[in-house]
């Protein structure tokens, strides 16, 4: 922390999530404070142990919210229910909440950061930070152009738009979903020839990158927690196949949410992006494994 950088009081949501298991050791070796949200006794145990004060309540609590945002130097908001079969649902609860935290701040200049994606930004060249979610496209994207708006407001709104792989050790997320598939169905697979990209970074690098960013990003900037910006799924694919012992198969497009489930839809995409901006703009550096490593280390493939 430079001289120039001040020790805040941080409310951050999703704080006993994966993401939050980097971003709330990575604040409070900074030696900022943290409140983080949790909606269960477990989870509170969670944000304990992480070494963080805890405040009861669920997302949809925005009473909770506004009282944690008003108390708070600023607020990282990572929660999101990760429910595919009722994404609109989700998107509406996140919207809320995004409102509540919003007005709690306005007029502060208090920073409100909130995590995002690069999925859906950008059609056949890689997503830059440059480019802008479309307040009338999707609903995740349309929450992250209302929590731009906040600059309008008084508030030091950033949005983090994270890879679709944020992994490492303990995670449960798309990785692990892969794994899991290639179990169930004797063989690991990709779409297509399997040159479509995906983007990744590990949990601890993009820890480090929210830290700086609340610290330090102007209003209305978008982030790219982004470490490799593309890596061919079939590279993915082998790694996977290699953990387990299987063997790696081509499935067609049309046989992709057959065989993978909900997340066919994302590993068959081509969706490349750009860190070059983060990494100026913070000299950021990502230090941790990349995604082909980290299968290669073999935790994914434990149990």
């Amino acid at each position: 922390m430079t001289s120039l950088e001040v020790l805040m009081r941080y409310f951050v949501t999703g704080a006993s999530g994966w993401i939050g298991s980097a971003v709330v050791p990575e604040l409070l070796k900074a030696g900022h404070q943290v409140t983080g949200l949790a909606r269960s006794d477990a989870a509170a145990e969670t944000v304990a142990a992480r070494g963080a004060q805890v405040r009861r309540g669920e997302l949809g609590d925005l009473d909770v919210l506004r009282a944690g945002a008003s108390a708070s130097d600023g607020v990282i908001h990572l929660g999101f229910i990760h429910d595919f079969s009722r994404m609109a649902a989700a998107a509406e609860t996140d919207r809320a909440a995004i409102n509540a935290i919003g007005s709690a701040l306005e007029g502060t200049g208090r920073p409100f950061l909130i995590a995002s994606g690069v999925v859906g930004l950008a059609d056949g060249r890689p997503v830059t930070e440059r480019d802008m979610p479309d307040a009338n496209g999707n609903p995740r994207m349309a929450n992250a152009a209302i929590t731009l708006s906040y600059a309008e407001r008084g508030v030091r709104p950033v949005v983090v738009r994270f890879a679709p792989s944020v992994h490492g050790e303990g995670d449960h997320g798309f990785l692990s979903v892969l794994v899991g598939v290639a179990r169930e169905r004797g063989f690991s697979a990709y779409v297509g020839d399997g040159s479509n990209r995906w983007p990744a970074v590990h949990c601890l690098d993009a820890g480090r990158l929210v830290r700086l960013a609340v610290e330090r990003a102007p209003a209305g900037t978008n982030v790219h927690a982004v470490a490799e910006e593309g890596v061919p799924t079939r590279d993915i694919a082998e790694a996977i196949g290699r953990g387990l012992g299987l063997p790696v198969k081509s499935v067609s497009a049309e046989e992709a949410d057959e065989h993978f489930g909900w997340i066919g839809r994302f590993f068959g995409a081509d969706v490349p992006a750009s860190n070059a901006a983060t990494r100026k703009l913070f000299d950021w550096h990502p230090a941790q494994p990349g995604i082909i490593d980290d299968l290669d280390a073999g935790h994914y493939f434990k149990g």
